[in-house]
């Protein structure tokens, strides 16, 4: 049977899928699916036809759906959810979907505002052990931003100023993998590279008590790594308008984003819209395009001056 969807009329009540069809043949993830619809209908009481008509699909193909034969289209599967009355993470698998509890979180936790997350993920971290000290105190100053905002310039003038030991944290991680970033992307793909940019920085946070940190910009990508980073350090989001970010790189020797400027600054305008709400989970934001490198570092140090209070080290 072709698995295009159509709205058909006659349906054969409770239709079932060649029996013929091997186990072994199925994919695993049409399988889960199919369980997970099975489940959500039991816990709803509605028969297969009911369910069907909600969704507007047939029968016999909400059978081969549930039975791990059927590759619904993800419009099929919104109109499944509908008809379940269930968010449609919760038929694709989503880990927050898995039990009652994770649901009942979801519940309460849709459709407050960012404050309010913020004060839930906190809470969170200290009743489960993940935050052990106020990240506001950490002498583990990480910068973090998008390529080209000045963290290593800065970093380097603020490690010198403080007597702290400085960590590109880029160069940390082509030690673990003892090749170049983009050998470890080209070679290994993003997931190896994101599990030895998480090492890098777990090892930064294990070694140094106290350390200015110059994190790659795509870090936050991971949520994990990034909490890791929230929990431990003092953040400082440096930001830059889109220009200043590829004039600098530009500067740094890169000419790789002249090869196609209009293209390259769009897309850079894309990421930086993409990633700014997780920068600005940093304790602290810096513009570095608002005034001239020295006058921008002196702001960053009153900003980490700031942030020590009483335990700041004599400057």
């Amino acid at each position: 049977m072709s698995s295009t969807i159509v709205h058909v009329s006659g349906k054969t009540p409770e239709a079932t899928p060649d029996s013929t069809s091997a186990t072994d043949d199925k994919d695993p993830f049409l399988v889960a699916l199919g369980e997970r619809v099975r489940k959500l209908r039991a816990r709803r009481g509605m028969t297969r036809k009911v369910t069907a008509d909600s969704a507007g699909i047939s029968e016999r193909h909400l059978a081969n759906l549930e039975h791990g034969v059927g590759n619904a289209s993800i419009l099929v599967l919104l109109h499944l959810s509908r008809a379940l009355q269930c968010p449609l993470a919760e038929l694709l698998g989503d880990v927050t979907t898995s039990s009652p509890e994770w649901l009942m979180l979801r519940e309460l936790l849709e459709g407050r505002d960012e404050a309010t997350l913020f004060r839930v993920r906190v809470a969170v971290g200290e009743l489960i052990g993940t935050t052990t000290a106020s990240p506001s105190r950490s002498h583990r100053i990480a910068l973090v931003g998008l390529r080209g905002a000045g963290k290593s310039t800065l970093g380097r003038m603020l490690a010198k100023t403080l007597d702290f030991p400085f960590v590109e944290l880029s160069e940390e991680i082509e030690k673990f993998a003892g090749c170049s970033i983009s050998e470890i992307q080209a070679l290994y793909g993003q997931n190896a590279y994101r599990r030895y940019e998480r090492r890098a920085l777990e090892e930064a946070i294990q070694i140094y008590p106290e350390a200015i940190i110059a994190t790659p910009g795509g870090l936050v990508s991971d949520p994990s790594t990034f909490n890791e980073l929230l929990t431990h350090c003092t953040s400082v989001w440096l930001k830059a308008d889109a220009e200043d970010h590829m004039k600098r790189v530009i500067d740094q020797g890169d000419m790789r984003p002249m090869a196609s400027s209009k293209m390259a600054m769009d897309d850079l305008r894309a990421i930086l819209s993409g990633r700014e709400a997780f920068y600005s989970k940093a304790n602290y934001t810096l513009n570095t395009s608002e005034q001239p490198l020295e006058e921008t570092f002196q702001k960053l140090l009153a900003t980490v001056k700031e942030a020590l209070g009483s335990s700041m080290p004599y400057c």
